[in-house]
């Protein structure tokens, strides 16, 4: 017969359970710190890829303590500890593109020759003993464990979305367009949509794709099954480009605003002009 389990048995059980429980929390806890202080870079050039651990970067020969005024991500002044960008990738002036891989799935393409350029390309490194602040209000996140920054961003019209944070991964690719045929307009070389599709790929294709072709996937496809341009009125796409959460706004939204610093007029006509010819090549 099954005997009745005694009071001083349930407390025993209790707090066996519980003595598990945190001991599993620690181990979960510990298991948290170590992945942040062992945190690694991959870089890829060509058929060769070489794996950086967050302490042999703060260990280059080229680092330096470097001070942003104009941050993309902190939007103020910030220090980093940083190497120069040539530094993980010394050919990259002769490179069409490299693509950065963010943890979240962000992809940003930038030219070769931009990356070394007078603007100056940086890779931040974020110590495991000092991180930096939370990129958002209430979130813990920050732009580490590596961040290309940029020294003199005006010298080369650099786009807020060419800062990519968060990077796990660098790799030498061929440019977006010439890897998905799918992006491209059917007009004519010098036309306005062609020029359209140089702002999509700097700004919008890092979040989107257009018509399934893309490498990013964090918002959907701008082409797919409908077009903005159909089902947004003109001036209500203009808003929610300039300023989203003027538009409609939720609390996962990741939408960033583009105000015309940082995308000129000229540009936005450009954008929407290519969206209006991908809306016929569906």
């Amino acid at each position: 017969m099954t005997q009745p389990i005694k009071p001083m048995n349930i407390f025993k059980r209790s707090l066996h359970t519980a003595m598990v429980l945190a001991a599993l929390l620690a181990i979960t806890s510990l298991h948290g710190i170590a992945l942040a202080a062992d945190a690694v870079l991959e870089v890829a050039n060509g058929t060769q890829v070489q794996k950086f651990t967050r302490e042999e970067l703060l260990k280059n020969p080229g680092l330096r303590t470097i001070e942003i005024k104009h941050d993309s991500a902190y939007g103020r002044t910030m220090s980093y500890q940083a190497v120069p960008f040539a530094a993980l990738l010394p050919q990259v002036q002769k490179m069409l593109s490299v693509q950065f891989t963010a943890l979240d799935g962000f992809v940003a393409n930038i030219p070769g020759p931009l990356l070394a350029s007078n603007a100056q390309a940086w890779l931040a490194i974020e110590p495991a003993d000092g991180k930096w602040p939370a990129v958002k209000a209430g979130e813990a996140a920050t732009a580490g464990p590596f961040y290309l920054v940029w020294l003199s961003p005006e010298k080369a019209g650099i786009s807020n979305e060419q800062w990519p944070y968060q990077i796990a991964r660098i790799a030498e690719a061929q440019p977006l367009e010439s890897r998905h045929a799918q992006l491209l307009p059917k007009t004519a070389a010098d036309s306005i949509e062609q020029r359209g599709l140089k702002v999509f790929v700097t700004n919008c294709a890092v979040c989107h794709k257009m018509n399934g072709g893309g490498d990013a996937a964090i918002g959907p496809d701008l082409n797919k099954p409908y077009n903005p341009t159909e089902y947004f009125q003109e001036a209500y796409l203009r808003k929610l480009i300039r300023e989203p959460a003027s538009v409609r706004t939720w609390k996962q939204s990741a939408m960033p605003g583009f105000s015309e610093r940082v995308l000129p007029e000229p540009e936005l006509n450009e954008l929407i002009a290519y969206l209006k010819q991908m809306a016929k090549q569906r």
